[in-house]
C-alpha cells in the first residue's frame, strides 16, 4: 500500500556544537505526520520488527527534483523530519526558511 502526502514545510537548519556537520530538514506535522505514524504502525505489526531510529523509506520530490530517502519521527514536534540534500537545495534554489510544498510518498 502506498500513501501521497503534499505538505507545505519551512526548510530549517540542524547544528551542534559538538559536531562540524549541519543538516537541513522539512518538518511534516499535522494530518500529514498522523498518517505515516499510522502507517509507521501497521507496517511495523506487519513487518514484526521497525527500523533504525524508527525510519520510513519515502519517495520525494520538490519542484522537478525527486529522490529516495527516509524520514525520521520527531519526538520534540510529534511530526516527521525529512532531510533536504545540498544537491536538491542547489537544484530548487531553497535556502533555509524558505516555505516548500513537498510530495512525500510512502
Amino acid at each position: 500500500m502506498t500513501e501521497t502526502h503534499l505538505v507545505t514545510a519551512k526548510l530549517w537548519l540542524w547544528q551542534s556544537d559538538k559536531a562540524p556537520a549541519s543538516w537541513h530538514f522539512l518538518t511534516i506535522e499535522g494530518e500529514a505526520a498522523e498518517a505515516i505514524h499510522a502507517l509507521a504502525l501497521m507496517r511495523r505489526l506487519e513487518n514484526g520488527r521497525r527500523r533504525g531510529w524508527g525510519a520510513m523509506k519515502v519517495h520525494v520530490t520538490i519542484g522537478e527534483t525527486a529522490w529516495d530517502t527516509s524520514i525520521f519521527p520527531d519526538k520534540g514536534s510529534g511530526g516527521w523530519l525529512l532531510p533536504v540534500k545540498a544537491a536538491v537545495r542547489k537544484a530548487e534554489e531553497l535556502v533555509v526558511g524558505d516555505q516548500i510544498q513537498v510530495s512525500v510518498t510512502l
